[in-house]
């Protein structure tokens, strides 16, 4: 096992990553930026050192000085978390070359299913479903000639990346000529790549996936699904595990799916396939070769430390257990806190005044604020997440209300008012809900909201 693990993140997934080693017995090396300097993973870590300014490209996007970090620290091993350099193949080459351990796939693994029209094509030969799309677009004329072969309406999608960014929905052909303008440059800006894809585009999916463990040694697990289908711009909003929309067979027989696929692939490590899903079928969207934000619904329900796992199986450790040893139990639910303006979204960046965390039985609240902390400007603007685990979804959401209520984040904006609106209607109650049902609600809580004034 690891003496000493560099955690290369920052926020309440750096605080996860710290909590995880210490219950391993292993030591923690916390990188950090200068305005993170007084952030609570920093505060906790064993060690720490500043690797840069403010800004992520200088500090968390900088690859020599992580690695110098590790180096004199003696770190043995590196955890990217997500976001950042999490899924950056040249990253995962250059700590494995300066003979640190990488915590996570290898880069050849990560090349071949980060790039999506590569992991379509992967997903397809290892019999996964996927959605009809296109090859890498290489003007506005081929990505029309496209569109009329699978029929409108379509999605153009970056290649690389994720998170919404470089993805574009076209009906015809004049929209489809800004579509592929305007995924390619959103693309560029983000990854730098401004490789562009095309795919059906479906009316009323599901978001769900599918969260897997791999050894080295070929064992392969999944454990269930999350459904993520609570979204703005692409953005998971809310998520929970087991999703309402399935049944025990189509859990069963999905899992198994992926299950066999992985392991004919060979991958390592955590990963998450995602489908959008409608009208009983899956369609493969896209593999995350990392940890997940809304990982803790799958612990809450499987009672497996995803993080745990990560860090056994990147040092060499088999699994020690089979997809039948796997059981689930109860739902759970996780509302990503966002220091923003709940109306408008804008973010806001500030001084905590008060904090009180909710507690009690099933809940669990992953986050690094605390009274007096100042959230800085320059980041991502989740604070908190608030999972809370029943043994029946009904339960889970009645524990969510209360929670909600009892959250008290004082000195900023925060996205809580949306929550407790989200989970009060009706359609949400019910599980009836796809990954257009939260803009179309916002829509009409804004309409509503002026015609009152």
């Amino acid at each position: 096992m690891f003496e000493k693990v560099l955690i290369a993140n920052r926020g309440e997934v750096a605080l996860r990553i710290h909590r995880a080693c210490r219950e391993m017995g292993i030591r923690t090396v916390a990188v950090h930026s200068e305005a993170d300097a007084d952030a609570m993973h920093v505060r906790l870590a064993d060690e720490a050192v500043c690797i840069g300014p403010a800004r992520s490209s200088d500090s968390y996007l900088n690859k020599p000085a992580i690695i110098s970090a590790a180096l004199i620290t003696g770190a043995d091993a590196i955890h990217p978390g997500f976001g950042f350099l999490s899924e950056n193949a040249d990253f995962a080459e250059m700590v494995e070359r300066h003979g640190i351990t990488f915590i996570g796939p290898t880069a050849e693994q990560m090349r071949l299913m980060g790039d999506k029209i590569t992991a379509r094509k992967v997903a397809q030969e290892a019999g996964i479903p996927v959605t009809p799309g296109s090859p890498a677009l290489e003007s506005v004329d081929m990505a029309i000639e496209w569109a009329h072969k699978i029929g409108y309406p379509v999605i153009v999608k970056a290649t690389a990346g994720g998170g919404g960014k470089g993805m574009k929905i076209a009906f015809n052909d004049e929209e489809m000529k800004e579509a592929y303008t305007m995924a390619r440059a959103e693309a560029k800006a983000a990854f730098t790549s401004d490789v562009v894809y095309m795919e059906k585009y479906l009316q009323k999916p599901r978001h769900i996936e599918m969260q897997i463990l791999a050894d080295k040694y070929g064992h392969v697990v999944h454990l269930g699904e999350r459904d993520c289908s609570i979204q703005r711009n692409n953005q998971k909003v809310i998520e929970e595990s087991p999703s309402p929309a399935l049944n025990e067979q189509q859990r069963k027989e999905i899992g198994e799916i992926v299950r066999k696929a992985i392991e004919k692939i060979g991958y390592t490590n955590a990963g998450t396939l995602e489908f959008l899903y409608e009208d009983g079928r899956f369609y493969f969207m896209e593999m995350n070769t990392r940890l997940q934000v809304e990982h803790p619904v799958t612990e809450a329900v499987t009672g497996i430390d995803i993080v745990r796992e990560q860090i056994r199986i990147a040092s060499g450790a088999a699994l020690g257990y089979t997809q039948d040893d796997i059981s689930f139990s109860g739902h759970a639910i996780e509302c990503r806190i966002n220091a923003e303006d709940p109306e408008t979204f804008i973010p806001c960046p500030g001084k905590i005044t008060e904090w009180h965390a909710p507690g009690g039985l099933g809940i669990r609240v992953d986050s690094e604020i605390y009274s007096g902390y100042t959230i800085p400007p320059f980041y991502d603007s989740m604070i908190a997440k608030l999972i809370v685990h029943g043994k029946t979804r009904n339960a889970a959401l009645m524990r969510l209300r209360r929670a909600l209520e009892e959250f008290v984040i004082e000195g900023v904006k925060t996205t809580i008012p949306l929550h407790q609106e989200i989970i009060s209607q009706a359609e949400y109650i019910d599980g009836q809900y796809n990954i257009h049902w939260l803009e179309q609600f916002m829509e009409k809580l804004k309409l509503k909201q002026n015609q009152s004034k």
